[in-house]
């Protein structure tokens, strides 16, 4: 059977909007069970233990996640292999939050007995806080639906979209009680595009040392281009004995050089290179190196330290091979 646009469209927006439903339906339950979740929460000296099964352990797994790079210690623990040595891994100190859209999963409610032993706090996310496991719950939060989004009312669909959102607002929420800064997020996702622009420093690129193109005042034009051709960041510094930039001279330099009939040969430095540059500082991040090349349309810059001292080189293709 093939699929009708309109037909593919319509079955599309109502599984949407029933979501969104199911989320929306939410905010009247942001109360003081929301409330003392995000305290215990917020004052759990160990780790955040989640734990569910099926299509609510993979909302669990993500929950997870989310609470890690938000700055909460937090672990899943697959509630099969709970039963088979993994509470070993859970202390007092911890808090436990156990989905489950039923209440009545066999597996977890298996494991109530064993974890009240361990007298650790109990969160439950679930649609029905009547349940078994509801009802052993420290504090119960109601992620009920109406309905799945599934025709057959069967696939998990909105019911996990509404777990999933109010394990997002928990985490949102502690993160916000913290204090958590952008920069903190940067430290738990130094591989990430974020990670790297808040993060990585101009040090951390710059060339340094003899990767630093340089020509010394009064040298011939030919040297200043052989310099360039050597060390490929597309322009030198003109830098004298003592360590102090002169200027620099770029291939823009070069061609308004030849469109201005310039005697390549016999031409010194002095009298083509540019005397007013832009520059970044070595502690800069490499992100605001980039804007200002952007910004300026240049594609190479010298680095100075705190005492205006030449300490690198930095070319666009640095930045954009760091991946920023």
């Amino acid at each position: 059977m093939k699929f009708q646009f309109e037909e593919v469209r319509k079955l599309a927006v109502a599984v949407l909007d029933t979501e969104a439903e199911a989320i929306r339906a939410l905010r009247s339950r942001i109360d003081e069970n929301f409330h003392r979740a995000c305290r215990l929460l917020s004052e759990c000296a160990g780790r955040i233990v989640l734990m569910g099964i099926g299509k609510s352990g993979h909302i669990a797994n993500k929950i997870t996640s989310t609470l890690a790079s938000t700055g909460s210690t937090a672990f899943y623990i697959h509630p099969a292999e709970a039963g088979h040595g993994d509470l070993g891994m859970i202390s007092g100190d911890d808090v436990i939050v156990v989905l489950s859209h039923s209440g009545e999963t066999a597996e977890i409610n298996s494991l109530l007995p064993s974890l009240k032993r361990l007298r650790t706090p109990l969160i439950v996310l679930t649609g029905n806080c009547d349940s078994t496991l509801g009802r052993a719950a420290d504090v119960c939060l109601n992620t009920a639906v109406e309905q799945e989004a599934c025709p057959l009312g069967l696939a998990p669909t909105a019911s996990t979209a509404a777990a999933l959102a109010m394990g997002d607002a928990l985490a949102i929420a502690l993160l916000s009680n913290r204090d958590f800064t952008a920069e903190d997020f940067a430290r738990s996702h130094p591989g990430g595009h974020l990670g790297k622009r808040l993060i990585l420093k101009v040090a951390d690129l710059m060339r340094t040392g003899d990767a630093i193109p340089r020509v010394p005042p009064g040298a011939q034009l030919t040297d200043a281009l052989y310099e360039m051709s050597r060390k490929g960041l597309g322009m030198t510094l003109v830098v004298d004995d003592a360590g102090t930039v002169h200027g620099l001279f770029t291939d823009g330099d070069l061609r308004r050089a030849l469109d201005n009939d310039t005697d390549i040969m016999g031409a010194k430095i002095d009298t083509v290179m540019t005397r007013a540059f832009h520059s970044i500082g070595r502690d800069d991040l490499a992100v605001e190196a980039l804007n200002l090349m952007e910004a300026k349309k240049i594609s190479s810059m010298p680095v100075f330290d705190d005492r205006k001292t030449l300490v690198g080189a930095l070319n666009m293709h640095d930045l954009l091979g760091a991946g920023l």
